[in-house]
Order: structure tokens, then C-alpha cells, then sequence
């Protein structure tokens, strides 16, 4: 009895599997992120207070290891975190107020320079174009103006956010401790060690990300503003402050950032300490990328800057400069997930190293 010959070859059927599996798991994604979306208004409110527990973790865990309650451990750290973000968000406002104006002034000074410089004069009005944005600015005012109801639903959507936010973050402080069992909880049976242990992988990679990140934008922001002080640049408070935010948003942030300390050096105090202020620059990014990253973030996740420049994108178009902030922690979170994944297949020969609890 002569055996049926398949209709394709196997390296055909093979790459249709993974064909089929690629696009369930494309679906799978693009059902996740409409739906993140969808219920933005819920979703937002939890991620932060992923990060914000991420961040604030190692606090609690002290306070409880020195014998403080529990509850009272995540409230004392819910208002250090209140207590921090207030005061830091009142200095990073105030400097950016203080030396706003002065920062775009020397902005318009920097194009006026390259303009004359470099003789192209008949191809951009700094003048006109610093009108148009004017208008913009104006047009759009006005606009807010008129739906009044609009501007107070944003700030109180705001407000909700922050405040539903910070509670999800005391609660998950709190109950951190649960999180083995809940994993085990809804896990299909015998997979709960796995899910527990791709759960806690992804956290430890969100919370190395955000504590390094953390203590990485302080030290350029503090090194970059000592270096504006020295040379006498305008507004240098503000643009420390610039830097201080711009280094949550990897690569690009510091990029921006720098770009505008040395235009406004350039308008100020000329070409020469121009180049001083871009040595400077330069000399705390390589700072950054040689010493601070592999020692700080030595321990987690570590991506390749096109995995982070894709995923930059990937948050922007989904959710603009909320999803810029918010893509690399997930995608950390992700690329710690399939580590652990890769790891379960590599120690159990053909598939995930799991037990038999429920």
C-alpha cells in the first residue's frame, strides 16, 4: 500500500506554520493594543502605577524589613512619592517658566546666526515663522477657550488619572506579597511557576529600567547644568531641567535636549562656547553610554538601541508622548518575559520548565 505524498514540501509546511503563528500573534497584539486604547481612561491609571511601584518598590521593602507595617510601609512611600514628584515637578516648572522666555529668544537669535551665516535668508523668515506659530498658538487658544466644558473635563480626566494612579500604586505596594499566589491562582494547571517566574522577570526589568533610568537623569541633568554654569550660558536651571525629562525618552530626549543648550549658547555667547557646550554635552553622553548604563542597568534587561528607537516610534503613534515614555519599560517588560520563556524551553529540553501546582 503506497503511502500519500504531501501536497507540499516540508520546508514549505514549516514556514506556513510560522506564517500562522506570526500572524495569531500579530492579532493577538493588535487586539491588545486597541483595546488598551479603547479603555484608556482604566489602562493609563494602572501602567503608571506599575512604574511608579517599580520605582518605589525598594523603599517599601526596607520600611518592612525594619518591622513597619505593611499598610503603613506603602502609605509612608505613596506620600515620599507625592512629596518628590510635587517638589520635583515645582522646580523642573519653575526653571522651565523662569528661563522660558529667555531660552526662546536665544533660539530665534541661533536661527537669525545660521541664517546670515550661511546665506539663506530667501529660504526661511525666523520672523515669519515665529508669527505663523504665534497665530497657532493663539488659534488654539481661542479654541480651548470656547469649549470651556472641554478644558474642564481634561484637567479633571487629569486629576482622576493622578489620584486613581497613586491609590493603585499604595494597594499594589501593599499587596506585592500576593502576587506569587494570584499568579498561580489564574494560571492553567502546572504552569503557575512559569507564569510566576515571567512575571517577576518583567517586573525586576521595569524596575531596573526606572530606578536606573532615575538616577541616570539626575547625573546628566546635575553634569550638564554645573557645565551651562561654568560657561555662563543663559537659562541654564531650565535647560538642566529639559534634560532631567528629556532622558526618560531614551536617545532622542537627550538629543532634543542637547540640541537646544547648544543653540542657545550659540545665540548667546557665540560660536566658541557653542563648541564648549556641545563638547560638554557630548562628554556626558559618552559618560552615560560607557559607564553609567553598564554599570547602573548592568543588571537588567539590556536592548538594542533599533528594538528601542522602533518601540519610541511604536508608543508615539499609539499614544503620543504618553506611549514615548511608556514603550520602553514594556518593551523591557517584554524582552524579560521572553528571556525567561527562552530560558524554561532551554532547561526542559522541548518545553517550558513547569510543575504540576495548579
Amino acid at each position: 500500500m503506497s503511502t500519500r505524498k504531501p501536497l507540499l514540501p516540508d520546508a514549505a509546511r514549516r514556514t506556513a506554520a510560522w506564517c500562522g503563528v506570526l500572524l495569531l500573534v500579530a492579532g493577538v497584539g493588535a487586539v491588545a493594543v486597541w483595546l488598551s486604547v479603547t479603555l484608556k481612561t482604566a489602562v493609563t491609571p494602572v501602567l503608571l502605577a506599575l512604574l511608579g511601584t517599580a520605582l518605589l518598590g525598594p523603599v517599601q521593602r526596607w520600611l518592612t524589613a525594619h518591622g513597619v507595617n505593611r499598610s503603613v510601609a506603602a502609605g509612608l512611600t505613596c506620600a515620599a512619592l507625592v512629596a518628590v514628584v510635587g517638589g520635583a515637578g515645582y522646580i523642573v516648572v519653575t526653571a522651565l517658566v523662569d528661563s522660558g522666555d529667555q531660552i526662546v529668544r536665544s533660539l530665534k537669535d541661533a536661527a537669525h546666526w545660521v541664517i546670515d551665516h550661511f546665506d539663506i535668508e530667501g529660504v526661511a523668515n525666523v520672523d515669519d515663522l515665529a508669527d505663523n506659530a504665534k497665530g497657532l498658538v493663539e488659534k488654539f487658544g481661542a479654541s480651548a477657550a470656547g469649549g470651556l466644558l472641554s478644558g474642564i473635563s481634561l484637567i479633571g480626566s487629569l486629576v482622576t488619572t493622578s489620584v486613581l494612579a497613586l491609590l493603585l500604586t499604595f494597594f499594589f505596594l501593599r499587596d506585592s506579597d500576593r502576587a506569587a499566589h494570584l499568579a498561580h491562582s489564574v494560571a492553567p494547571r502546572g504552569t503557575g511557576d512559569l507564569v510566576e517566574a515571567m512575571g517577576r522577570r518583567a517586573f525586576e526589568a521595569v524596575e531596573g529600567f526606572m530606578r536606573g533610568t532615575t538616577f541616570i537623569a539626575l547625573i546628566d541633568a546635575l553634569c550638564i547644568t554645573v557645565g551651562l554654569l561654568i560657561l555662563r550660558v543663559p537659562g541654564a536651571a531650565g535647560l538642566g531641567a529639559l534634560v532631567f525629562v528629556g532622558a526618560y525618552i531614551p536617545y532622542l530626549g537627550a538629543f532634543i535636549s542637547g540640541a537646544v543648550a547648544v543653540l542657545v549658547a550659540l545665540a548667546d555667547r557665540g560660536i566658541v562656547i557653542a563648541l564648549w557646550v556641545l563638547g560638554v554635552v557630548v562628554a556626558v553622553q559618552v559618560l552615560e553610554g560607557h559607564v553609567l548604563q553598564p554599570v547602573i542597568q548592568s543588571r537588567t534587561v539590556q536592548m538594542h538601541p533599533a528594538m528601542i528607537m522602533i518601540a519610541l516610534t511604536a508608543g508615539a503613534s499609539v499614544a503620543g508622548l504618553l506611549g514615548m515614555l511608556l514603550a520602553v519599560p514594556l518593551c523591557a517588560a517584554a524582552v524579560g518575559v521572553i528571556g525567561e520563556l527562552r530560558k524554561g524551553y532551554a532547561a526542559g529540553g522541548e518545553g517550558p520548565a513547569v510543575s504540576d501546582r495548579s
